[in-house]
């Protein structure tokens, strides 16, 4: 059903993705599938890495050990933006063009009061994406 799921995976908070990444690796494990991690970030330094060489880097370890625990085979996908907190969503649609992913999985938060004026990455991505997406609470 599905061939490569892609996870988009904010390497600062992945503390709070187990529950989005234990189901995206089930469903791969279940179809047989690869997983793609995909991380964005800026050029300029910042709390996870200095470079986008070194974001790159941190990507393909967080896939590597993310493949090491679930048995999944998966990469990791280092992207940079001017600006990730505005172009987050365009950023990650065209990932999944790119990586040719036909499923998302992704993290999402508790709903909150600034979510009825800006919308939330997950219902932008899930709204406008070719592909299923998965929005895990």
């Amino acid at each position: 059903m599905f061939t490569k799921i892609m996870v988009p995976v904010d390497l600062a908070h992945a503390d709070k993705l187990d529950r989005a990444l234990r189901c995206a690796a089930d469903l791969a494990q279940r179809y047989g599938a690869s997983l793609v991690y995909v991380g964005v970030s800026a050029a300029t330094p910042g709390s996870v890495a200095h470079t986008p060489q070194e974001f790159a880097r941190k990507m393909e370890s967080f896939a590597a050990s993310q493949a090491e625990t679930t048995g999944v085979p998966s990469e990791g996908l280092a992207l940079t933006s001017h600006d990730p907190a505005v172009d987050l969503d365009p950023t990650l649609l065209r990932a999944i063009e790119d990586t040719g992913a036909d499923l998302v999985v992704m993290a999402s938060h508790i709903p909150n009061l600034s979510d009825y004026v800006w919308p939330s990455n997950g219902g932008t991505v899930a709204r406008r994406a070719k592909v299923s997406v998965m929005v895990v609470r």
